[in-house]
């Protein structure tokens, strides 16, 4: 037997079980809850931004090159875009409007990274006549060098068919 190689794996166990314990500690300082809090209810402003058909209190949350995907719509890059696309779908449908059915957040260990999923009921104006479906928000936060939350990329689907 190599005393000094032995010696060696030891010493990689002993460091490496360090490095696990000092990072185990960092995950415990992070709050998850109190994040996903906060993004529910950056969200929820978001949303309320949607129903009052104001594109720039919607968009408040975007990351500067943040990435749109909706349901029916060319992918969009960047604040601009985002903003620009909702004013364009609020001149179209001035019965637009969401409700919160469900949300979801989960928090990377690291808390630097987030992900939400909201279902929702989403309602639009066809030919006069309301029409309702369910609708699935996934965005991905991440968290800025200020420690402010912004959505990185989203994507909006239908979950059902519109009925009245």
């Amino acid at each position: 037997m190599n005393i000094s190689a032995d010696w060696k794996q030891r010493l990689f166990l002993v460091a490496f079980a360090l490095a696990e314990i000092g990072s185990a500690a960092a995950a415990e300082l992070v709050d998850r809850n109190a994040i996903a809090e906060t993004i529910k209810g950056d969200v929820a402003q978001l949303v309320a931004g949607l129903n009052a058909h104001d594109a720039d209190r919607v968009t408040a949350y975007d990351a500067p090159h943040i990435i749109s995907t909706e349901c029916g719509s060319t992918s969009t890059v960047g604040v601009e875009a985002d903003r620009e696309g909702f004013r364009s779908g609020f001149a179209h449908d001035p019965d637009w409007r969401v409700r919160l059915i469900e949300d979801t957040v989960a928090v990377a260990a690291s808390g630097d990274f987030a992900v939400y999923r909201g279902i929702y009921s989403e309602d639009n104006g066809r030919a006069g006549v309301l029409m309702t479906h369910k609708t699935n928000f996934i965005a991905e936060f991440k968290r800025q060098n200020d420690g402010a939350w912004k959505i990185a990329r989203y994507s909006v689907s239908n979950m059902e068919r519109s009925h009245s």
